[in-house]
């Protein structure tokens, strides 16, 4: 596995160490952040494609309005044959 070692130091530093839970080494925090920064920006990208995809997709948006206005809290209706 590759590794990296990244230097830290001055007030940025001492700002993640303040910043850290005392039960998690500085190490594993940075490694969270970080993780969780790339989930945030996936999750960015992610929003932009799907309102891509609705531009694109003019029925979508009906459907999703349709979706919207629906009584989910009542009970289905049954269809008669």
């Amino acid at each position: 596995m590759k590794a990296t070692t990244i230097k830290i130091e001055g007030k940025l530093l001492s700002e993640l160490e303040a910043a850290k839970p005392e039960s998690v080494s500085l190490s594993a925090h940075v490694r969270e952040v970080l993780k969780k920064d790339l989930i945030r920006r996936r999750l960015a990208q992610a929003s932009v494609s799907y309102e891509e995809f609705l531009e694109a997709n003019p029925e979508e948006q009906v459907l999703l309005r349709e979706w919207d206005e629906a009584d989910l809290a009542g009970s289905p209706k049954r269809k008669r044959r």
